[in-house]
């Protein structure tokens, strides 16, 4: 593991993934992304609930956070979970 992957979010990155993660919606989509353990493109919008609009917005948010990376293959954009940035998350929250 390289020195960045092992290193804890500052303070800002942090608090950024904390508040993106305020949304059940969101937790759901981050939950959804590490069980399957790939990336999809139209796919979360089945799982959930939500409006294709609404579902996009919440993506926006997670990738604006850094927890989710988006690649555009064609007409649509396929996302992944950044599970570095998830262990980093995870490992500067259980240093508080």
């Amino acid at each position: 593991m390289n020195q960045r992957a092992e290193a804890n979010l500052d303070a800002t990155a942090f608090a950024g993934i904390c508040k993106a993660l305020g949304h059940p919606a969101r937790i759901r989509i981050i939950e959804h992304l590490k069980a399957i353990d790939r990336c999809i493109c139209g796919e979360i919008v089945q799982i959930l609930p939500l409006a294709q609009s609404t579902v996009s917005q919440h993506l926006k948010v997670l990738k604006a956070a850094g927890l989710v990376k988006g690649k555009v293959e064609g007409p649509r954009t396929c996302y992944c979970l950044d599970r570095e940035i998830l262990e980093r998350f995870k490992r500067t929250a259980g240093s508080i």
